[in-house]
Parts: structure tokens; C-alpha cells; sequence
């Protein structure tokens, strides 16, 4: 019924709102920009490429999960037409809605007893033994700043989003958090080989969709298997590192038609995505101090470093670029660590951001951004302390995920994926200090 509740709402917000009549400027930038140009070549039979304005050839720009779900939309109903951006607006409403599932899971294991082996009859009788799962289920569903991405943003955040918090789950489920420890959690190999299965497959789609995730994998692999690293049951250990390894196995085969693709279009080698010099590059200009504001390459394409990128190519250039932003690195090291500095408060209280509307509307999204991150690591730091089953998977991912931002540059919806925990954690901090207060009441 939570998934129902908010996809409609969200439905509701794009139809009566109109979030759909998306701005044609600047060769309709916000259509997706790079994947949505990448999306228009491919129907109009270019192949995976250009995704700038001008012809550019092959790319591997982005990788390709998205474009292509804009490819399908722009088939069936135009190329930057207001019903493709309908249909993709609701797909991604669909994919937003289908994360408060796994918030739910996620809370129920972590912090409701017994996890949800014992969640029968959840809104008869038994929604009090669920409070932090239905609780933060609901946020998820219903909170505005949970959806907007959803809504108004024709990007992968939502499904990436999606893809990382079933990911999470799947992850709990393995180390067997919440189970009954007598039943579930010895589980026969053909469920444990199942849920491995599934837990490669998330991983695959995810490096297709958003790569910059991909440091929590090695993390939640070792988080899964430290229960038997200490004990002499040598024959679980060996269990669990092969599930692992089907785990990695899996989530190559889901690669691997965009690995040949690459080597045959690009001659090259490129796992995921060849922006990475780019990026590296305006992350080391003076210009930006620190923070790009503006596009990776020039949207004209007559100019010059445009028309260097279409020269040289998208590999060649790329690697010229990472050479010179680590010549820059090592030339500037103080400044290079304070802008990085810079990017990490920026990644928790919120990155600049130009004042588009009143000025109260803009200081309420930087006070709602930042009251949340501190919600999320205060509730945080609580199950660290209460040492809660599943702290240190949280712990990784707030640790790890945001890297690649610290590093490169930072936006307000890079902070997505990892939101869904944010809700959770909020809502375990302050119904923790609910708990609090009723056992004071009762001592007094």
C-alpha cells in the first residue's frame, strides 16, 4: 500500500504541476543532456554516441542503462516530446516508489525485532511492532524532497537509488540480519546461491547506471562474510566465498555486452565510463575553485576544445586531461586538499546553488538538506554506539559512497542514493529519544 500511496503521489505531482513540459532552451539541456542527445542518436540510428550538441562519434560518456530507457521513450513517442518526458517521469516515479519496499525491509531488520520473519498482519494489530520500518516507509513515500528527483529530473538518480537500496537489502538478507538465528540464517545453500544470484544482478544494473557506487560493493562483500572470517568453520567460510564469487560472476555477465561494445566501438578497454579525466580535469581548474558550475566540454560546437574532443576522441583526450589534472595535483597540493575539504561540507550541508527563486525558498532547501545529514549521522552515530546489527554496513556507506565527490565534485543529487538510509536513521534517532523520554517518565 506504501509503494501505491507514492507512486500516485507522485503521478498526481507531475500531472497537476506539469513537470513534464520540460524547458526546450539551450537545445533542451534539461532533457536529459548527455543521455538524452546520447538517446536521440540512437534512434535516429547514429548508434551510442554524440552526446553533446554537435556530432561527435562513439562515446561511453555515461553509461547506458539510462540513455536507453530514454532511447525507448523517444521511440515510442518522439524525440524530446512532452509524452516521452511523461513516460519517463513515471518510470521514474515507479522505480522512487519501488525504494520505500526496501526501506521498510532495511529499518525492520536493522532496528524492529526479530526482522521481518515476524511482520504478519502489518495493519491489524501489529504496526506497533514495526514502528521505525513503517515509519520511515512512509517518509519515504510521502516526504517532498524524497520524490523530487523523481518528479522533475530526467536522470537516473531514482534508479539508481533503487537499484543501490534493494542492493542493501539483499546484503542484510545475506549476512542474515533480522532472521531467526536458529532458522534463517544457517540457510540452505540453494537460497543463500539465489540470493547471491540476486545480488550480483543489482550490482551489474547499478555499474550501468551510476558507476560512482561501486566503491560500497568490495565493503558489503567483506561486511557479508566477516561473521566467518573468526570462526574455524572452515567449510561455511568457503560457502560464503563462493557465493561471493558467483556474486562477481554475475554481475560481469550483466557488463559484459557493454565491455565488448567499448573495445569494438572505442578500441579500448573502458569498464564503465570514459568521463572520468574530464571530470578530473575541471575539478583541478583555478577557474572553478574548486567546484565546476558550468558543463564538462562547451555546448557549442564550434568551439575549439569541442572541436578538439571530436578530433582527438573521447579516450585520447580523456587521458590527456587526467594527465593534466594530476600535473595539477602535484603542483598545487594545498589547494587541491582545500577544495576537497570544500566538497565535503558541500556533500552534507549542501553545494552552492543559485538563487533561482526567493530567497526563503532557497534558505529552506539549505536548512532542509542539512537538517537531514545531521539527522542521518546523529542516528548514525547511535547505532554505532548501541553497536545495532548492521551499523558497520551503514557506517561503510557513509564512509565510502560519497568519495568520488569528495574528490571530483559535488551536487545536491549525488547525496541521493544514500538517502533512503538518511530517512531510516532519522526516524530511528528521534524515535530512540522517544523511548528515552517514556523510560525517564517511567523512572520518575
Amino acid at each position: 500500500m506504501i509503494f501505491w500511496v507514492g507512486f500516485a503521489l507522485r503521478v498526481a505531482v507531475i500531472l497537476i504541476g506539469h513537470t513534464y513540459r520540460v524547458r526546450v532552451d539551450e537545445g533542451h539541456f534539461n532533457f536529459g543532456f548527455e543521455m538524452g542527445r546520447i538517446a536521440r542518436s540512437l534512434v535516429r540510428g547514429q548508434g551510442y554516441a554524440n552526446p553533446f550538441n554537435g556530432i561527435s562519434g562513439p562515446t561511453a560518456w555515461t553509461p547506458p542503462l539510462y540513455p536507453l530507457l530514454l532511447a525507448l521513450s523517444f521511440k515510442l513517442f518522439g524525440v524530446y516530446t512532452n509524452a516521452a518526458a511523461l513516460f519517463v517521469l513515471i518510470v521514474n516515479s515507479a522505480f522512487s516508489a519501488g525504494i520505500a519496499p526496501a526501506v521498510y525491509e532495511i529499518a525492520a531488520r536493522c532496528f524492529d525485532a526479530r526482522g521481518l520473519a515476524q511482520r504478519k498482519g502489518l495493519f491489524f494489530g501489529r504496526a506497533t511492532s514495526t514502528p521505525v520500518a513503517l515509519w520511515s516507509a512512509w517518509l519515504w513515500a510521502l516526504y517532498p524532497a524524497a520524490l523530487q528527483y523523481a518528479v522533475h529530473w530526467i536522470w537516473e538518480m531514482s534508479v539508481s537509488t533503487f537499484l543501490f537500496s534493494w542492493a542493501v537489502v539483499y546484503a542484510l538478507r545475506l549476512r542474515g540480519v533480522g532472521d531467526d538465528r536458529e532458522e534463517d540464517r544457517t540457510g540452505e545453500w540453494k537460497k543463500q546461491r539465489l540470493l547471491w544470484t540476486a545480488f550480483g544482478l543489482w550490482w551489474g544494473l547499478l555499474n550501468l547506471s551510476n558507476v560512482s557506487l561501486l566503491l560500497c560493493l568490495p565493503a558489503m562483500l567483506v561486511w557479508i562474510l566477516w561473521p566467518e572470517l573468526g570462526r574455524r568453520e572452515q567449510r561455511k567460510l568457503w560457502t560464503g566465498l563462493g557465493g561471493a564469487a558467483l556474486a562477481c560472476g554475475v554481475m560481469c555477465v550483466v557488463m559484459l555486452p557493454w565491455w565488448v561494445r567499448n573495445e569494438r566501438a572505442l578500441h579500448a578497454f573502458v569498464p564503465t565510463r570514459a568521463n572520468l579525466g574530464f571530470e578530473l580535469y575541471q575539478s583541478t581548474r583555478e577557474a572553478n575553485d574548486g567546484y565546476n558550475w558550468g558543463t564538462t566540454l562547451p555546448m557549442w560546437p564550434g568551439h575549439p576544445e569541442f572541436k578538439r574532443y571530436v578530433r582527438e576522441g573521447e579516450i585520447q583526450m580523456g587521458r590527456e586531461r587526467e594527465a593534466e589534472a594530476k600535473a595539477a595535483m602535484y603542483a598545487k597540493p594545498g589547494e587541491i586538499a582545500r577544495w576537497t575539504v570544500q566538497r565535503v561540507f558541500f556533500f552534507w550541508d549542501g553545494p552552492p546553488h543559485p538563487f533561482e527563486k526567493h530567497a526563503s525558498q532557497e534558505y529552506g532547501r539549505q536548512l532542509s538538506y542539512a537538517f537531514l545529514s545531521a539527522c542521518g549521522l546523529l542516528g548514525l552515530a547511535l547505532m554505532l554506539w548501541r553497536r545495532v546489527e548492521g551499523a558497520a554496513l551503514f557506517a561503510l556507506i557513509f564512509l565510502l559512497m560519497p568519495v568520488p565527490y569528495y574528490i571530483v565534485t559535488v551536487q545536491a543529487r549525488f547525496r541521493h542514493p544514500i538517502e533512503p538510509l538518511i530517512a531510516i536513521l532519522a526516524v530511528w534517532l528521534f524515535r530512540s529519544t522517544e523511548a528515552e523520554l517514556q523510560s525517564v517518565e517511567g523512572r520518575v
